[in-house]
């Protein structure tokens, strides 16, 4: 059914929650895993345009990302990862679209109030343009240290 499956990774500890169901589903499937993580500061923003080099968050972005793709790897799971800068729910669209995915794979914070605004717009954008369909994993309180 999922031949390839994008997991929008927000380099926080949701990812490990939601990790662990794609990791599952993946093998189910026996689908191709994809990996992405989107930089947002600064720097990543205006990056090209103004042709700057990168940034610390850039670079930290990038070794996580290689970080758990060599994990992945290592259980077995057939892995890619590609960083990318700017807006994360353009960028998301964007690489399912080149991809070929079949599926989108993110975590929700379960922010409230003020946090929904600045946090949830990501999820929500993604979640009225995607032309295929959302794995939304609900990321653990404890494990967020929102509790």
């Amino acid at each position: 059914m999922f031949k390839k499956i994008l997991v929008a990774l927000d380099h926080s500890k949701a990812d490990a929650v939601l990790l662990s169901h794609v990791k599952e589903l993946a093998r189910l499937m026996q689908a191709e895993v994809l990996l992405l993580h989107v930089s947002t500061g600064w720097k990543a923003q205006w990056q090209r345009d103004l042709n700057l080099t990168d940034s610390e968050e850039m670079r930290e972005d990038r070794a996580y990302l290689r970080k758990i793709e060599g994990d992945l790897r290592s259980e077995g799971l057939r892995v890619s990862a590609r960083h990318a800068a700017g807006k994360p729910a353009r960028e998301i669209l964007k690489t399912a679209r080149e991809e070929n995915c079949d599926l989108i794979a993110m975590a929700t914070h379960g922010h409230r109030w003020l946090r929904d605004v600045i946090y949830g717009t990501t999820i929500t954008h993604v979640r009225h343009s995607a032309e295929i369909p959302l794995l939304l994993v609900r990321g653990n309180p404890e494990e967020l240290g929102e509790s």
